[in-house]
C-alpha cells in the first residue's frame, strides 16, 4: 500500500469506516479545504483531536468524503462526512493556510461478520440508541444491524469515552474487543437498572 497525501481535518468526534458524521464549518480556512476537497483537488482524512499534538490528532484518521452540505442561517456551512477507509497517520505539515496537510498509509478496515448469539443485544440496543437519536438515523440510507463490524464501529463513534480509550479499541485487528465491551457495558447498565 503507498503513502497517500491528504488534507487533514480534526474534532472531537470519531469517524470510522462506513459512518456518517455531521460537523459544522466556521472557519475561512476549513470553508476553502472543504471547496477543495468537494473539487476533487485534495482528498480528505478525519481524525480525532489530539490537544498539544502535532499534528493535533490520534495515528489513526479515516479517509472520507464530503457526502452533504447545506449553508447555516448563521453563514457557517453544515457537511455530512462519510468513512471509508482506515489510514495511519505517519507526519504531517501545516501549510500558508494553516490547514495540515498529513501523509497517510492505508490500514485494513475490520471485515464484515455476522453478529450471532448474544452480541445480538449490542445490535438491538444500537437500533434502539437511532430510535432515540434520529439525528444520527437519519443520516444513513441503509443501517446494518447485521454486521458486528459496522456495529462495533457505530458504538464506537458514539459512546462517552475518551479518545485515547477508543483509539486502544481502533488499534485491534478486528471488532472481537470492541463488541465484548459494548456488550459489557451494556449487561452492567442492566444490572444496575433492575
Amino acid at each position: 500500500m503507498r503513502t497517500q497525501e491528504m488534507a487533514l481535518l480534526t474534532h472531537d468526534a470519531l469517524l470510522l469506516p462506513d459512518g456518517r458524521l455531521e460537523i459544522r464549518i466556521v472557519e475561512p480556512r476549513y470553508l476553502g479545504l472543504v471547496a477543495k476537497v468537494l473539487k476533487g483537488e485534495l482528498r480528505l482524512a478525519f481524525g480525532m483531536f489530539k490537544a498539544n499534538s502535532r499534528p493535533p490528532c490520534y495515528p489513526i484518521a479515516t479517509a472520507c468524503e464530503i457526502i452533504d452540505f447545506n449553508q447555516l442561517d448563521d453563514d457557517s456551512l453544515s457537511i455530512v462526512l462519510e468513512g471509508h477507509q482506515r489510514v495511519k497517520i505517519l507526519s504531517a505539515v501545516e501549510n500558508k493556510e494553516k490547514l495540515w496537510i498529513a501523509k497517510a498509509l492505508p490500514c485494513l478496515n475490520w471485515a464484515e461478520e455476522p453478529i450471532s448469539g448474544e452480541f445480538e443485544i449490542i445490535s438491538a440496543a444500537l437500533e434502539q440508541f437511532y430510535e432515540v437519536n434520529p439525528d444520527l438515523l437519519d443520516l444513513y440510507t441503509n443501517v446494518h444491524l447485521d454486521d458486528a463490524a459496522w456495529v462495533s464501529q457505530r458504538w464506537l463513534e458514539v459512546l462517552p469515552m475518551y479518545n485515547k480509550d477508543k483509539l486502544t479499541l481502533l488499534n485491534q485487528p478486528d471488532c472481537h474487543k470492541t463488541m465484548n465491551f459494548v456488550l459489557q457495558l451494556i449487561k452492567s447498565h442492566a444490572g444496575s437498572t433492575q
